[in-house]
């Protein structure tokens, strides 16, 4: 059931064939109850979930821009002057910082999911738990196989073609995974909250 004012962010087309889940077997969530209503501050709520995940696709988005920028000026760094070199070792360094900063809040903001908002979401709907326990899953690949390759990358000078690569999959997978918690968490977002007494 959707949410009135309240629009979940559908996943983009891959940009590889690399799947390290199945998401055909992504659990669904239960529907809601036929007398649902969904206040004023409940669907702003909801739509709160939303927000955070755009801002971290807009800097998604920042970090594959920088990519492209550092790599294609490593491409014509041999014809330029030892300032250039520092200006580029600069950059790398700005660029692993930032994607490392970026896991960093990625990964901050799927702790409080699952210390605090999922815990909440399975108590007042338990027939959530099967939803929840495979976001949880998705946040531990996310952080334990591609965070770490992504910036490991960025420390191997010329790598690019692999450093996109991670971007690439990391991007898919973390596009489809919030896409997927938008389209299961919203509903009950707008009825329970992010924490209990909220709405």
């Amino acid at each position: 059931m959707a949410v009135p004012g309240v629009r979940p962010t559908p996943p983009p087309e891959p940009l590889t064939t690399v799947r390290l889940w199945d998401e055909s077997a992504r659990p669904a969530g239960p529907q809601p109850p036929g007398d649902a209503a969904y206040s004023a501050r409940g669907r702003v709520i909801a739509g709160h979930l939303i927000e955070v995940h755009d801002h971290l696709r807009a800097e998604l988005t920042q970090i594959r821009d920088l990519i492209s920028q550092v790599r294609d000026s490593e491409g014509a760094a041999e014809a330029r002057s030892a300032i250039n070199q520092m200006t580029l070792r600069n950059n790398r360094w700005t660029l692993g910082a930032y994607c490392a900063s970026y896991c960093r809040v990625v990964t901050g903001h799927h702790t409080l999911e699952d210390q605090a908002v999922f815990p909440h979401l399975r108590a007042r709907e338990p027939g959530l738990g099967p939803v929840i326990d495979r976001l949880a899953s998705e946040h531990e690949i996310i952080h334990d196989d591609l965070d770490a390759e992504l910036v490991a990358l960025l420390a191997r000078p010329g790598e690019f073609t692999r450093l996109q690569q991670a971007a690439d999959v990391l991007t898919d997978v973390l596009l489809s995974h919030l896409a997927y918690e938008e389209a299961q968490l919203v509903e009950p977002l707008a009825r329970h909250g992010f924490y209990t007494g909220q709405v």
